[in-house]
């Protein structure tokens, strides 16, 4: 399953790079891949084809696919530690906590810390790791059910949006015009830079993840108390799998912007197709979180071409239906 979902999520990306306009072909992605990385003398007649597939196409649905990936092994870690489905970065309100640090930070320097600023990212990163402290501290001083913490998660959220809300109201035309372009969740400016940063963010978390799935699964299925009898410190292991869920979503957040329900479809797909094993489920996660916004973001850029749909709006239409089929399920489950 693992393999083929590697091989499928390689075609699908490759053809989302020939989806558009410029009738590109499978054969002209990989001559620019090709010339790109070996290098060669470029023909005058394929010039412009090379300048589209790699500095437009290409960069746009590495993003897309490396910050899908990065916000759904967030969505399936912070599920696991919580032993609830309905759990994802945006749900327990770190992703628009992160959307209001950075928003704070373009604010302050008057739109000119764009998305992807060392200063975004660290306002993003530590309005984050700020309220999952809040969140998770409230959760086990209180010994609040899953339940709860979701519902404090909602509320949260909805205080982050409105403190979003508040700053765009009080920004002046242009800063008013990069905030909100932000908001939406887009991938429309994406760079190299861009695709190195929260490339690396997302390779580098799986393999680290990999190596407490044993432990993600102790805690998952049987419980901290079960957990902690077979020789797991539940304690470190939720607040570092934590950290490392809030740093990857803030990371996705500073670039993108705010994109939802990522975190929430992606594991869930993951789950139905390979099972609860965090050893095979972060992993295929990691693809089809990956592979959701890549094809969300190619529907929102073709279906009403020359116009884009951002990304984020798309997601939300794909995303709630799942969402609320998640809920009545488990409603009807109880």
């Amino acid at each position: 399953m693992l393999w083929t979902g590697t091989a499928v999520a390689v075609l699908v990306t490759a053809w989302c790079v020939t989806a558009g306009t410029s009738n590109a072909g499978f054969l002209d992605v990989w001559r620019s891949i090709r010339l790109a990385v070996l290098g060669g003398t470029l023909p005058a007649d394929f010039a412009q084809t090379y300048s589209i597939i790699t500095n437009l196409r290409l960069p746009r649905v590495l993003l897309a696919f490396a910050a899908g990936a990065a916000l759904s092994l967030a969505g399936v870690v912070m599920q696991g530690l919580l032993r609830n489905p309905l759990v994802s970065p945006f749900t327990l309100g770190v992703s628009p906590a992160a959307a209001f640090g950075a928003a704070l930070a373009i604010l302050l320097t008057g739109g000119s810390a764009g998305s992807g600023s060392w200063l975004v990212i660290g306002s993003a990163l530590g309005a984050a790791l700020a309220v999952s402290a809040v969140v998770l501290g409230l959760a086990s001083a209180k010994a609040m059910s899953a339940a709860t913490l979701l519902l404090l998660g909602i509320a949260l959220t909805q205080l982050f949006e409105a403190m979003t809300a508040a700053l765009q109201f009080v920004a002046d035309e242009n800063t008013l015009q990069a905030i909100v372009r932000w908001t939406f969740g887009s991938v429309n400016d994406a760079n190299w830079n861009d695709v190195m940063v929260v490339g690396a963010c997302a390779v580098l978390a799986l393999p680290l993840l990999l190596w407490f799935a044993r432990d993600l699964n102790a805690i998952a299925f049987a419980g901290d108390d079960a957990a902690k009898s077979l020789g797991v410190n539940v304690t470190t292991v939720r607040v570092g799998l934590i950290i490392v869920s809030v740093v990857l979503a803030a990371v996705v957040v500073s670039f993108c912007g705010v994109i939802g329900f990522v975190g929430l479809v992606g594991p869930h797909i993951a789950r139905l197709a390979i099972g609860a094993d965090h050893r095979y489920l972060l992993p295929f996660s990691f693809l089809t979180g990956g592979l959701l916004l890549v094809v969300a973001d190619t529907i929102g850029r073709t279906i009403l071409a020359p116009s884009v749909i951002p990304v984020g709006i798309v997601v939300a239409f794909i995303g709630a239906p799942i969402f609320i089929n998640l809920i009545l399920t488990r409603r009807a489950a109880q």
